[in-house]
């Protein structure tokens, strides 16, 4: 085998022109599968990251009645379902697929929030614990965050993010100044932004709508400990969890979900149920404080980056299959200069046969040459793709991921076609006859 590999070489060595001009066709085939799986993967990465956060892994969990989440908008106080407790945040904690938990109120800031004649459209208001920046991947870069104070005293003070900043003071510096939230006075301590590792990436108008949320109206953040002074005790919790992995969130949501329905003494099959808006209707009239129809449910962004993923994907096979076509243009470009070859090499076959070559000998040298062929052409074909892939990417601001399985099945596949369409030409040199072959002009 070796022997006949060094054959080889030594014969596409000899013929470098025409050995590169065969190999063509399976360097652009391997190279276009590269460049194109590379790109789908890094493309679905980007929507994965987009949607949930790259590094942030966090899962929001809500109370819902049917299927509508509780919005303290217009949605009555749940009386009936307690409190989180500190032990249930514990047993979340406590799960192998969760990192971080927090508790925390939210309502939308509509009309809620004022500077003197300026007030915030839409956005939210969030009564946060010690946990929640850090969770949702916020960080203060200018000002103080919460201390321990803040919340033993109630004190009135107040994060806010840039979009909030812009709308209330559009020219003067936040810190150390004052809003009204409700009509109550609270200072703003510092200004918080998500961390740019966990910024999605926005390449289009419809990117902005696809993966930006409510929260670009503005952001408000108070300690919990200050909540009842703006809003008495009108909330329910929600839960924030972060998962130790993007591929966790699914199940860490699910069973820090199972946990919080269990803790409320809420039935954790009725998350199943579907129920209609008629129904929804009756069931607000007779039965506002009941807890049949509740529900804590955890969101499941990855399920949603799946959904897009999956809109593109009979493209994206289509395009492989498209790429695949040049791997078998490449492979009859082998098989034809093959031919060539056992041409020219008649003699040199009749002579190794008159002196006691057998058959599988010759067949297996010429199978060796179109498999080292067309394998050299698949590795250049796989370096090649790797830097069409980077350049795709750099161009269209996205994220290149090279798959190793597809750079190995394509260096094998591109062996396979050298056998198969090498396997000809290898039996007519096989199977020419030392006389008639050392007779050839």
């Amino acid at each position: 085998m070796l022997e006949n590999i060094r054959l080889s070489l030594q014969g596409i060595w000899s013929h470098k022109m025409r050995s590169f001009l065969t190999m063509l066709g399976i360097i652009i085939g391997i190279a276009a599968i590269i460049a194109i799986v590379s790109t789908i993967q890094g493309t679905n990465e980007q929507i994965k990251q987009n949607l949930i956060g790259s590094g942030t892994n966090a899962v929001g969990i809500s109370l819902y009645r049917g299927n509508y989440q509780v919005d303290m908008t217009y949605d009555e106080v749940p009386e009936s379902i307690p409190l989180i407790t500190e032990e249930v945040r514990q047993q979340i904690l406590d799960l192998k697929e969760v990192k971080d938990v927090t508790l925390y109120t939210s309502r939308e800031g509509y009309s809620a929030v004022y500077r003197l004649d300026s007030s915030l459209s839409g956005g939210s208001i969030v009564g946060a614990d010690t946990h929640f920046l850090s969770v949702y991947g916020y960080q203060v870069y200018k000002g103080r965050n919460f201390d321990a104070q803040d919340y033993k005293l109630h004190r009135k003070v107040v994060l806010i993010d840039d979009t909030a900043a812009n709308s209330l003071f559009p020219e003067d510096d936040p810190v150390g100044q004052t809003i009204e939230i409700k009509s109550e006075p609270f200072t703003v301590i510092g200004l918080i932004q998500l961390d740019d590792d966990f910024q999605p990436v926005i390449n289009s108008e419809q990117d902005y709508y696809t993966y930006m949320d409510n929260d670009d109206a503005g952001l408000v953040v108070i300690p919990d400990a200050a909540w009842a002074i703006i809003y008495n005790f009108d909330a329910h919790q929600e839960v924030g969890i972060k998962a130790v992995s993007t591929d966790a969130m699914t199940d860490a949501g699910k069973k820090a979900a199972d946990i919080l329905n269990e803790a409320a003494g809420l039935s954790t099959t009725s998350s199943q149920a579907t129920v209609t808006e008629a129904e929804m209707d009756q069931e607000g009239e007779g039965e506002s404080s009941g807890t049949s129809n509740y529900q804590y449910k955890a969101e499941d962004l990855l399920e949603q980056a799946k959904e897009l993923q999956n809109l593109s994907q009979s493209t994206n096979q289509m395009l492989v299959w498209i790429a695949s076509i040049s791997l078998l243009v490449g492979g009859i470009g082998v098989m034809n200069i093959m031919l060539v070859s056992v041409t020219e090499r008649t003699r040199e076959i009749g002579l190794k046969k008159a002196i006691g070559a057998q058959k599988g000998r010759i067949l297996g040298q010429f199978l060796t040459e179109a498999a080292v062929l067309t394998s050299l052409g698949g590795i250049i074909g796989v370096a090649l793709g790797y830097l069409l892939a980077k350049i795709i990417a750099t161009l269209n601001g996205t994220i290149s991921v090279i798959s190793v399985p597809a750079v190995v099945i394509s260096v094998v596949f591109s062996m396979l076609i050298g056998i198969i369409f090498g396997l000809l030409p290898s039996i007519k040199a096989a199977n020419l006859k030392p006389i008639d072959a050392l007779r050839f002009e």
